[in-house]
């Protein structure tokens, strides 16, 4: 059955047009203006606004071998809550996406239970050049290289290995950027310090700006000389801005770069009432970095908006600093976040769209997603921007079933997301049936 979405503020491509949309299966027939379509089941959007579904081009949903954090399901339905439709998720699991085999592992279980889209960035190792090479690039968003600590065997710090793969990699490389042996050099001077007694805030310090600056730098500094297409994940720091630039169309650069929403919203002097909640990988830094971002983001140094969604269990965060992980669950309130930000007056409403939806459709090359236009996967969000809505433990979808937003009271709602046409999310609702699909590039 077709589906008419009635009485709109479309917002897409610069502009906020008031009207009606017309879904034929799982694509977007007719956008704008009053639309009859006899037959079709309509759906009163009420003056409300429809967004493209939000494109998350990081998360960590813990699937394989660390299930008991979260799982593919369970972090797919949280973010299709939150208006997200197509998520690309990270390698670093156990095993970690090293292989082909591991790799198409997950693509085969997100057919069985999510209900958003789906990719899967290849791992990238000391030792794993050969099967990084095998990866189609047509068919997967990307390689990621850890150029920091992180889970397993998945640190690259060998430098004869980064030439290689900055030189012979075809696809986009996505990194994650510190500098590790800043990172152990500080850590063991707030060791000879603090003992165990580190305090959480001295997370930034420790995991510094010249840690991020000296990594980022690094990368790019590489990414030139071979030509390499390189998206630089998570920056952190006012810093690392001057590494970027604003000067040519999202489509022509070769090097890109994200912001997260935690490192829009939270700051430094939240680490005494937060602690542990929001310690993560690079860690949220004082205030002026936050404002920074902001800007940059506004000017396009800054390409694209995402969650780096990391969950962990409490009784795991609640651990002294050394031994508490770092990551913060996310994708089922980064709508919210930055909704927020739009009612505050910090951006515009049309700007969000194009940093959580347009931009990373152009940055991956994702074909037919991202965009409200007629042909394309009817991927949308409608939301409420005139009601309430409290972030609590009983509404919170995360399988790790906390947020550091508990007790934040939105000024908007999420009220339904269409996945491929179907209805994935509605009155607080999510389709259990649905199925995603594996999301392919026009590269």
């Amino acid at each position: 059955m077709k589906k008419l979405i009635k009485n709109v503020r479309i917002v897409n491509e610069g502009k906020i047009t008031e009207g009606d949309l017309l879904i034929s299966r799982e694509r977007i027939e007719k956008v704008g203006g009053i639309i009859e379509a006899n037959g079709a089941k309509e759906i009163d959007g009420k003056g409300n606004f429809l967004l493209p579904g939000v494109i998350d081009d990081q998360v960590h949903f813990r699937e394989p071998g660390l299930t008991h954090k979260a799982d593919i399901g369970t972090e797919s339905r949280a973010a299709v809550a939150g208006g997200t439709t197509t998520f690309m998720e990270m390698p670093n699991t156990k095993p970690p996406a090293l292989t082909q085999e591991a790799l198409q592992s997950k693509y085969d279980r997100a057919a069985q239970v999510s209900p958003a889209n789906y990719s899967f960035f290849m791992g990238a190792s000391n030792e794993n050049i050969e099967e990084v090479l095998k990866t189609n690039q047509d068919e997967v968003c990307g390689v990621k290289i850890f150029m920091g600590s992180s889970t397993g065997n998945m640190l690259v710090d060998d430098q004869q290995t980064l030439e290689n793969l900055f030189s012979q990699v075809p696809l986009l490389i996505a990194t994650h950027c510190e500098d590790e042996k800043t990172i152990r050099d500080n850590t063991a001077d707030y060791i000879k310090r603090f003992g165990n007694n580190i305090p959480f805030s001295a997370h930034p310090e420790i995991r510094s700006v010249e840690a991020c600056y000296k990594s980022s730098s690094l990368a790019i500094s590489m990414a030139k000389k071979y030509n390499t297409r390189l998206h630089i994940l998570h920056i952190s720091t006012e810093e690392e801005l001057a590494l970027f630039q604003n000067d040519e169309p999202l489509e022509q650069k070769r090097i890109t770069s994200e912001v997260c929403v935690h490192h829009l919203y939270f700051d430094a002097s939240q680490y005494e009432s937060l602690g542990s909640k929001i310690k993560c990988n690079p860690a949220i830094k004082e205030s002026r970095h936050k404002e920074a971002l902001m800007r940059a983001l506004l000017d396009d140094r800054l390409d694209i908006i995402a969650t780096d969604h990391a969950p962990h269990l409490l009784k795991e965060k609640d651990g002294a600093y050394l031994d508490a992980p770092s990551g913060l669950p996310l994708v089922q309130h980064s709508l919210n976040i930055m909704l927020d930000f739009y009612q505050k007056g910090a951006l515009s409403l049309e700007k969000v769209v194009e940093k959580m939806c347009h931009a990373p459709a152009i940055c991956f090359q994702i074909a037919n997603r991202g965009y409200i236009r007629e042909g394309y996967f009817a991927d949308l969000v409608l939301v409420d921007l005139d009601s309430e809505y409290e972030v609590t433990k009983d509404n919170i979808l995360f399988k790790c079933g906390w947020s550091p937003l508990e007790g934040k009271v939105f000024k908007n709602k999420v009220l339904s997301t269409f996945v491929n046409g179907h209805i994935a999310y509605q009155n607080g609702r999510v389709n259990r049936d649905l199925h995603g699909q594996r999301i392919t590039f026009s590269r």
